[in-house]
């Protein structure tokens, strides 16, 4: 997919790559860093639409970059917590067609402490 932000992450001068093994990414994305203060994505390093397209050694790589990742959010951002989550599809708001997994460090002080992915279907009618 030649305009996957993911298949080519080096194209796009607002995004690093923190750390990667054979298959995948950790990704960061400077834009992002006024809102999601060190959110990133870890993404696989192959075109795959889906988190149900990737395979065992890419679930296996995602898992060692997930470690790596926590390692370095905690060094350098320091969150009090995380939010970790997949949008698969365009009724979950997917909005790039490549998987990816949004690691997004929490803060107690942030706007939405407390409230994680099922926060907003648990609220009272």
């Amino acid at each position: 997919m030649s305009t996957c932000p993911f298949c080519h992450p080096t194209l796009d001068p607002h995004q690093t790559i923190v750390a990667e093994n054979d298959s995948c990414y950790f990704l960061m994305h400077d834009l992002e860093q006024d809102v999601l203060v060190g959110s990133g994505v870890i993404v696989p390093k192959a075109h795959r639409t889906t988190t149900f397209d990737l395979t065992s050694l890419e679930w296996q790589h995602t898992n060692e970059l997930l470690h790596i990742a926590k390692e370095h959010l905690d060094r350098t951002f320091q969150p009090d917590g995380y939010t970790l989550g997949w949008n698969v599809g365009t009724a979950s708001n997917q909005t790039v067609p490549h998987a990816h997994l949004h690691v997004i460090p929490r803060y107690d002080s942030g706007p939405h402490a407390g409230k994680g992915l099922r926060h907003w279907l648990k609220r009272p009618e």
